[in-house]
């Protein structure tokens, strides 16, 4: 098993079809198809299923494809230091549900970085494939939520893949409005003022369900549900639809400016926000900084 072969796994991961990855490869296909079947022999067990619709990661391959990534980046880091002679080339990922703090960070920590050669990456995503990204080892950390009706849940899911939530602050949920919507200059909203306008939920695709969602009293009735995939697309809706979402109520001005503003929610229930790890994996270099910088968001300190 080589390095080249290990890249050429990742990519055809990546990609999701061996002939577009063999193209991309600049290799033949049957070539590559004869490089993956040997190494799933070598190993003993299938990296992916086939179908007529493509191919997927099996269970194993999900696992195999973490290892794979950790190894292809540690030898880049090898060889731009010993045969390149580069500087060293940092890379940083994080997985995180859509929160504009969690940007906000980014930023802080891209900036106090300050090296000439990186590669950063902030993944917003779906809930479990904030889990996957963690598990899987594509992201430093993964960034979430916990509340009384998702905490058994979801503690349950994560010690069955090994995570381990470490809890950085709470928050007292908010309603985030458009400044001009007829409720902003409420002290406090309760979940029936909210019943006339559109409710904006974050799609979480196959796992929609109350335990993954990203916004509190998911399963409270409402006639008026908009779904999105993007944080620019949830500020679009509340601006120009009187939308709604409920979230920490962390929102940096300097993102938005004066369009945004964060209402009390006169509810029982508390946020308890914090970041995703293996069992056993310490914080790297560049996530301890994210974090510190997270650390600022804490409302008790604001």
């Amino acid at each position: 098993m080589t390095i080249q072969l290990l890249k050429y796994i990742v990519a055809v991961a990546e990609i999701g079809s061996i002939t577009e990855a063999a193209r991309q490869l600049h290799i033949s296909q049957p070539s590559l198809s004869v490089a993956i079947k040997e190494t799933e022999n070598e190993i003993g067990f299938e990296l992916f299923k086939r179908s007529r619709n493509g191919i997927a990661l099996t269970k194993e391959g999900v696992e195999f494809l973490g290892y794979a990534r950790q190894v292809i980046q540690e030898m880049d880091l090898l060889e731009d230091r010993f045969i390149s002679n580069k500087s060293e080339k940092h890379r940083f990922c994080v997985s995180t549900q859509h929160y504009t703090f969690t940007a906000n960070a980014f930023v802080e920590m891209v900036k106090n970085f300050g090296q000439e050669r990186f590669e950063f990456i902030i993944n917003e995503t779906q809930t479990h494939q904030i889990l996957e990204d963690v598990k899987n080892r594509f992201c430093d950390l993964g960034i979430l939520y916990l509340c009384n009706k998702n905490e058994t849940f979801l503690r349950k899911t994560m010690d069955e893949m090994g995570l381990v939530f470490t809890e950085l602050f709470r928050a007292r949920p908010h309603v985030f409005l458009r400044a001009e919507h007829p409720l902003a200059e409420k002290e406090c909203v309760t979940l029936k003022d909210l019943t006339p306008y559109p409710r904006l939920n974050y799609l979480q695709g196959s796992y929609e369900s109350a335990d993954y969602s990203e916004e509190l009293f998911s399963t409270e009735a409402s006639e008026k549900i908009i779904r999105v995939s993007d944080r620019a697309a949830v500020v679009n809706l509340m601006i120009g639809l009187d939308g709604y979402t409920i979230s920490s109520g962390i929102f940096p001005k300097f993102l938005q400016g004066e369009s945004i503003v964060s209402v009390p929610l006169k509810e029982e229930e508390v946020m308890r926000i914090g970041y995703v790890l293996c069992k056993g994996q310490v914080l790297s270099e560049l996530a301890a900084i994210y974090v510190e910088a997270l650390k600022k968001f804490d409302p008790r300190e604001t």
